[in-house]
């Protein structure tokens, strides 16, 4: 980039519209945006009790709204209140197991939500730019250890994902009537699965991790050959702020992958490597695999290419897997142990990643 990361942004006359900007990778956004001293302002669900919102007090610090994004009135008038010049999509139903659980809602939230969200922004000639967040299990995946990019198909098997490949339907069309009507700019990106500091939904390792530390209780841990890209929360919003930057300049690109360079870890390394870092803390955890029944659902092998990312826009993992692992079980340790500030702990993360210390 031509441009320091947030400088485009900065020079933009409105502010950033962040969706979902109460959930875990939304909190980390929001801040990352604050430090950057990018405006911005939020539209999402009321923060849930222990998330990292809660736990950073962060209620009230931007200019904001706790509504649905199905609701299409609540999300013009926020969006006529604000005159955002960009859009971050991030609010979504984002577990597989809940959508099994609910998968109607799943794909009214992923699929109409963003529905809505690009039919109100097209009616606004102040938008200039749209990103929507989806997922890396949008590709079609036979477990074979492919490394997806970007052209390869997409197909879901699970309510979840079905429902990413609908959202990424959705930013097709608009993509189209933004060619034929000279409309905002819109695109996709795709993350791998994100960890880091204050991550405190179900049925996600390094969350399960530490209710076992709180609880005392032993983990059950599903798939433990299973692997997937972990990488750090910073880098694929990082990853999305340049992307952003980058449309905003001009670039013609419908979607990016962000994930890591290294090759991708096992469950089961994530649990030892975690297992043996809280070890050195005076920490004891009991693990307990369980691989059978309703949790045994999802896919074995995940891999993501992002070298259009890096060839596109110069971006690449600055926190390798095993960092990224030993950051976010720090963060914990240091906020559970030591009763260190979330919003502190947080933000230190963020001048870390962009070496400012």
């Amino acid at each position: 980039m031509d441009y320091p990361l947030g400088q485009r942004l900065r020079e933009l006359p409105g502010p950033l519209l962040l969706t979902g900007h109460t959930g875990f990778k939304g909190t980390w956004m929001t801040l990352l945006l604050e430090h950057l001293k990018v405006s911005v302002v939020g539209f999402s669900l009321p923060p849930e009790k222990d998330s990292l919102y809660d736990r950073a007090e962060l209620t009230g610090a931007i200019p904001e709204v706790f509504a649905d994004v199905r609701d299409y009135e609540a999300l013009e008038q926020f969006i006529d209140l604000h005159k955002p010049s960009t859009i971050v999509h991030m609010a979504a139903q984002p577990l597989v197991l809940k959508s099994y659980e609910n998968p109607r809602e799943t794909f009214d939230v992923n699929v109409m939500g963003t529905v809505n969200l690009l039919d109100v922004a097209f009616k606004k000639d102040f938008v200039k730019a749209i990103i929507v967040v989806t997922t890396d299990k949008v590709y079609r995946n036979d477990n074979s250890g492919q490394s997806f990019v970007e052209s390869d198909p997409l197909e879901g098997k699970d309510p979840y994902s079905a429902s990413k490949v609908g959202t990424e339907a959705v930013v097709a069309a608009w993509q189209q009537i933004s060619r034929v009507s000279k409309g905002p700019i819109v695109m996709s990106v795709r993350a791998g699965n994100v960890i880091g500091g204050g991550d405190f939904a179900e049925n996600r390792i390094i969350p399960d991790l530490i209710r076992g530390i709180v609880d005392g209780n032993p983990v059950e841990i599903r798939n433990p050959n299973s692997t997937r890209p972990w990488q750090h929360v910073l880098d694929p919003l990082s990853g999305y702020l340049l992307a952003l930057e980058s449309i905003l300049a001009g670039r013609n690109i419908s979607s990016l992958n962000f994930g890591p360079y290294d090759e991708n870890w096992p469950v089961k390394l994530l649990i030892d490597k975690s297992q043996n870092h809280l070890e050195g803390k005076g920490i004891q955890l009991e693990i307990k695999v369980d691989d059978s029944g309703p949790n045994n659902i999802e896919s074995t092998a995940l891999n993501l290419n992002s070298s259009s990312a890096h060839l596109q826009l110069n971006w690449k993992p600055l926190w390798d897997q095993e960092k990224s692992i030993i950051k976010s079980i720090d963060w914990w340790c240091n906020l559970i142990l030591k009763k260190e500030s979330a919003r502190l702990l947080t933000l230190n993360d963020i001048k870390e990643y962009l070496g400012e210390e």
